[in-house]
């Protein structure tokens, strides 16, 4: 419990974020999962991305990303075929899992209800960035063929602009994923932490109970457009993959900036309880309780 909005999201913040523990069990796999690529297709190369190897993943949330680094010599023109014989070779390590092809990754559901997902993206090396100091690889491209993507960049990029903000960037991401998350809205979270690094970019201080709102306004104000890759790799980084889903990620984050807005409003006037009460509907229920 809480009684004030900052304090509630502080708390909101560390709830948020995985023990040391937690980390440890939802990467359990990842040795099962590697020795059986090498066995199957020559992968020497396994490391960890996304949301989980940069600090903004969500608790109890965001799955555990792996580039699967392929040798040239086994590459596919198809990334439809190679995230086939990608699943079918981790189904016959792991023949009880439920194992599905998400583009560009495939999904290995562990543990009671997919406690524990883990991604496996196939990855091609293609070389150097312009600046020379990152890996590009080429992965599968949602619809078909592939496109170039930079892991290492693309955290640096993010934990850099996190780190000329005091370090308050990536909870601001991790709030953001935690409304996508807790209210179903079909936005990727590579988008997100893009698209909040980018305009974090440009304040000058981070103040949650402030700027969860600014940053919605953001989204609903932009629609969710297409964004430049601020590093150069993957090109145009779009919100979803289809309109519908795009148009359906609009109205979720239209209604969620709405009750932030009511939150403000009742905070202004005093109504702390009544504060409370708008952003635990933002956070679809688990905002921390007033008193």
């Amino acid at each position: 419990m809480a009684t004030t909005v900052t304090a509630a999201f502080n708390s909101l913040v560390s709830n948020l974020t995985r023990s040391p523990g937690e980390t440890a069990y939802m990467a359990s796999h990842r040795e099962s999962v590697q020795q059986k690529l090498k066995n199957a297709f020559g992968v020497t190369y396994f490391f960890g991305t996304g949301s989980n190897s940069n600090g903004t993943s969500v608790r109890y949330w965001s799955d555990v990303d792996y580039f699967a680094s392929i040798p040239v010599a086994v590459q596919q023109a198809d990334s439809a075929y190679m995230l086939r014989r990608i699943k079918d070779a981790l189904k016959e390590r792991f023949p009880s899992t439920y194992i599905h092809v998400e583009a560009p990754a495939v999904v290995c559901e562990f543990g009671t209800d997919g406690a524990e997902k883990l991604e496996v993206v196939p990855a091609y090396y293609h070389g150097r960035d312009s600046s020379d100091k990152y890996n590009v690889y080429k992965i599968p491209r949602v619809g078909g063929g592939w496109i170039k993507s930079g892991p290492s960049a693309h955290n640096g990029y993010v934990t850099g602009v996190n780190g000329s903000l005091n370090g308050r960037v990536k909870p601001l991401i991790r709030l953001i994923k935690a409304i996508k998350y807790y209210n179903n809205i079909p936005v990727t979270s590579f988008y997100l932490e893009l698209r909040v690094a980018k305009w974090a970019a440009g304040e000058s201080t981070i103040d949650y109970k402030y700027d969860v709102r600014a940053v919605l306004n953001h989204l609903v104000s932009s629609g969710l457009a297409q964004m430049v890759d601020p590093m150069g790799i993957s090109g145009y980084v779009p919100a979803a993959p289809t309109d519908i889903r795009r148009d359906d990620a609009i109205s979720k984050f239209t209604t969620a900036l709405n009750r932030a807005r009511h939150a403000r409003e009742a905070e202004d006037k005093g109504d702390i309880k009544g504060a409370f009460e708008y952003w635990d509907k933002v956070f679809n229920g688990r905002f921390p309780a007033y008193g």
